[in-house]
């Protein structure tokens, strides 16, 4: 949908693009093998990672841990997902750079980490997460873990941007695609990810923002589908107040940031999910609940932090807002300034590790159409 206010996105976007794309041009890739958690019950290839809030229980060290949420314990296993968050900040400026560009140097070199990940038999990750989100005495894995591939979703689209470019040969687009198409028939039939597509929180819309993307680059119009009536259907009506807010994402110890979060995802599935005819980002339930009265409810407190009405987050409440998504996403829908102006002004590269795991639309360039 056009931006009913004069603003040129890839125009605005291309200098921060192209400085990270320069930079990422002779970056090493680095995918999962590079890094053995020894407490995983998974192989070489396979993504491993720990439950974040678990913490040995002090009364019986050796004891299966204890959950503390909102706390995040320190010694848990985070270097795959650290290998992820690197992967993506570099795959996703290069094929956004292409995309404002059409420079082939960045796809050649996004073409070049995605093969490193997806396809390379010795580095590739296999498509499935049977190990993530851990619990040192309880679990070798559990569905919430689903969670931690939530930045592929970009990965997705950056993939399907690519195919403009003489890099993406069709063999190298069909494995990669293929490496989607395996991935999300693993999250639509293990139980694992099963359980998590049912959750009525963050964690539900995530599962729903990765289906979405990953249906698109694979064409998969029957799940295409079922995501848009997940959004319209479970997603808004069981989570959105009627004033706009989470209530589940405000009764956790970190009510901003994960208020952030969930906003960001819903709208950014609402952006891909949109078609000609529908767009979602307006569309209402009949009691006026909406992504835009979202950020409308939202806006207020990303403008001036001071203005919270609830307690300041447990962990990481001086490092948010950052440049949220859902601002653009709304702007571009309702020609609101005032929230593309604010959109503006927000840092776009942050650098504390939680905020950008949290953070998974780094490149609106690749969203929006």
């Amino acid at each position: 949908m056009p931006l009913p206010l004069a603003f040129d996105l890839q125009a605005f976007e291309r200098p921060r693009i192209v400085h990270i794309a320069e930079a990422a041009l002779t970056s090493e890739p680095r995918s999962i093998t590079t890094a053995r958690n020894p407490r995983s019950a998974g192989g070489p290839n396979d993504f491993s990672s720990e439950g974040d809030y678990w913490w040995p229980d002090p009364a019986n060290p050796a004891a299966p841990y204890i959950q503390r949420d909102g706390l995040t314990n320190p010694d848990n296993f985070v270097a795959h997902r650290q290998l992820l968050l690197g992967f993506v900040r570099d795959f996703g400026a290069l094929a956004a750079a292409w995309r404002v560009s059409g420079d082939e140097r960045f796809a050649a070199a996004a073409v070049r980490h995605a093969h490193k990940w997806f396809v390379d038999p010795a580095t590739r990750m296999n498509p499935h997460l049977l190990y993530a989100q851990a619990i040192k005495g309880r679990s070798t894995g559990r569905s919430i873990g689903v969670i931690d591939t939530l930045h592929l979703a970009e990965v997705a689209l950056g993939i399907e941007a690519l195919r403009g470019s003489k890099s993406l040969a069709p063999a190298e687009d069909a494995a990669l695609t293929g490496w989607f198409r395996d991935y999300l028939q693993w999250l639509t039939t293990h139980p694992y990810g099963i359980d998590e597509s049912k959750a009525e929180n963050n964690h539900g819309t995530c599962w729903t923002l990765q289906a979405a993307c990953f249906a698109r680059l694979t064409g998969n119009a029957a799940v295409l589908a079922d995501c848009r009536r997940r959004l319209q259907e479970v997603h808004l009506p069981n989570q959105m107040a009627p004033d706009g807010g989470f209530p589940r994402e405000l009764a956790r110890t970190k009510p901003y940031g994960y208020s952030i979060f969930n906003l960001d995802v819903m709208t950014g599935l609402a952006v891909v999910l949109s078609t000609p005819e529908e767009n979602l980002m307006t569309w209402s339930l009949p009691d006026g609940r909406s992504l835009v009265r979202g950020v409308e409810f939202l806006a207020p407190f990303l403008a001036d932090k001071a203005k919270w009405p609830k307690k300041p987050d447990v962990m990481y409440w001086a490092d948010w807002p950052v440049r949220q998504p859902a601002l653009l996403f709304g702007a571009r829908a309702t020609g609101r300034r005032d929230w593309l102006e604010l959109w503006q002004r927000l840092e776009p590269d942050p650098q504390v590790e939680e905020i950008r795991r949290n953070f998974p639309i780094r490149n609106p360039v690749l969203w929006v159409r």
